[in-house]
């Protein structure tokens, strides 16, 4: 089911809405138990046949956090239960996401025929083994609380960020359920969320969309074996860069509206990327609550910044690997991770050799400039590997932004009934909005503030909002293919 849909806005949502506050009226309990159950059957519904490993996976780990909490006194039992734990989730992950992806290579190394294994992926795996590796992790070290299953299980399961994210954590998220203030519904906050929420629609029906065509028309070429025109790669690039960013972040801001709608506060996923002036300030824009559990559960693990400058590139480079094979079982994801990590330490080697000149340079216009277009450049070049689905594909692409500047928007596009030129602009057109315009963490704080104080606002934003919703949903909802999610591959 996807947030997109008009079973979803006009039939699931409505009943979340109204059986939770009616129940939590009573017992917040029994209204969190619902609102557990009610994510349960989202998933149901979206991914049936794997609703049992979510299901056992939940089990297994709460069993496991439990068991850490009775030998709070055992220390060798403590970390023997955690590193087991952690190898069974790493294990049930590496068997659904990278069986086949292991299968392939060893059967092109050794020149075998093992049959692939075509196991399906189950929606989300990579998101809740995650958020459940960092509560185990945590509660070892003794700074996650002992909590009941109820709330564990909605923590986990919870419908507005359980398939795509943003990576929740409990230290944020565990206390607000237990906050009696969840249980009635709070008017400038309903407010707000359907506000965020119709933004995120936005982003994605208008945004997305609009440019995704272009992109799958030229990555399906390459991938195919076809060369490109300049012109033709240049759109296609520019094309995805654009398509990921509204999609992945229209998602994120959906899922903090239909949050906000609950009372509950998730962490923001972007913070307007394509105005960062380096590669290390992408990341810390980019995706942010996967930047923060590398940095705290892999990137501090291997040793951080311990251990001086080249341990310190090492653990950089390793950490933005392993990202990258999270995003996907593909030679593609690793060179993407790959990429970034030479670009990270690239750039701090920049850094140390400026040393005290580099703050007055980073204020410099000139400067500014310049550093935002290499940090695109790269960012955009990256985005190509992890678009493409063959190496070759990719490779071919990225040569065609120099190479091949012959026949420019030849068949690629018009095979499909796309007219570049229209395109162009569009590309255009959001990349100024990427670039200059308030991105929606601003745009909800400074709704958030009117509708706080302001209550004859409410009812104009709520109706405006309401309005949109259903117009972006019933439209997409008359298209002859409705585009998932681009995260739902991870």
């Amino acid at each position: 089911m996807l947030f997109t849909e008009l079973p979803f806005f006009a039939l699931y949502l409505p009943v979340v809405l109204v059986g939770f506050f009616t129940i939590a009226r009573f017992s917040l309990w029994s209204g969190l138990v619902f609102l557990g159950i009610l994510s349960l059957v989202f998933y149901g519904i979206e991914s049936p046949k794997h609703l049992p490993l979510l299901l056992g996976s939940i089990c297994f780990n709460f069993f496991v956090a439990k068991r850490i909490t009775l030998n709070a006194e055992n220390q060798p039992v403590r970390k023997r239960l955690l590193q087991i734990a952690i190898v069974v989730n790493l294990l049930v992950l590496a068997i659904f996401k990278y069986a086949g992806f292991l299968v392939s290579n060893i059967n092109a190394i050794f020149s075998v025929q093992i049959p692939d294994p075509k196991i399906a992926l189950p929606v989300g795996i990579s998101f809740f083994t995650f958020t459940q590796i960092a509560f185990l992790v945590d509660h070892y070290r003794t700074r996650a609380a002992d909590y009941d299953f109820s709330r564990y299980l909605l923590f986990v399961t919870y419908f507005p960020h359980l398939v795509a994210g943003p990576i929740i954590h409990h230290a944020s998220v565990m206390p607000q359920l237990h906050d009696p203030a969840m249980a009635k519904p709070r008017e400038h906050l309903i407010c707000l969320g359907f506000a965020i929420f119709a933004i995120g629609l936005v982003k994605k029906i208008v945004f997305a969309d609009s440019v995704g065509a272009y992109a799958d028309a030229a990555f399906q070429a390459v991938d195919g074996g076809r060369a490109l025109a300049m012109t033709d790669a240049w759109l296609a690039a520019s094309a995805y860069m654009l398509q990921l960013y509204f999609d992945f972040s229209g998602y994120s801001d959906m899922a903090i509206g239909l949050s906000w709608m609950l009372g509950v506060q998730l962490p923001y996923n972007f913070n307007s990327p394509y105005k960062a002036l380096s590669i290390a300030d992408f990341w810390r824009r980019w995706h942010m609550t996967l930047s923060a559990f590398l940095r705290d559960y892999l990137y501090i693990s291997l040793g951080g910044n311990r251990g001086g400058t080249l341990m310190r590139y090492r653990n950089l480079f390793l950490t933005m690997f392993i990202g990258g094979l999270w995003h996907g079982a593909s030679w593609n994801f690793v060179f993407w991770g790959a990429l970034h990590g030479g670009f990270l330490i690239v750039h701090q080697l920049w850094v140390k050799l400026c040393g005290h000149r580099h703050r007055a340079l980073s204020v410099n216009p000139a400067y500014k400039v310049g550093a935002w277009l290499l940090t695109m450049l790269c960012v955009l070049l990256a985005w190509i590997y992890f678009r493409a689905t063959t190496f070759s594909g990719a490779s071919t692409l990225l040569s065609n932004l120099w190479f091949n500047a012959a026949n420019p928007f030849v068949d690629v596009f018009s095979d499909r009934g796309l007219d570049p030129v229209r395109g162009a602009f569009v590309v255009a057109t959001l990349a100024c909005v990427a670039t200059f315009l308030p991105n929606s963490n601003a745009i909800g704080e400074w709704l958030a503030r009117r509708v706080q104080v302001r209550r004859h606002e409410r009812l104009v934003l709520v109706g405006f909002a309401l309005a949109l919703c259903v117009f972006l949903v019933v439209v997409n909802s008359l298209r002859s293919d409705v585009s998932p999610f681009i995260y739902f591959n991870f």
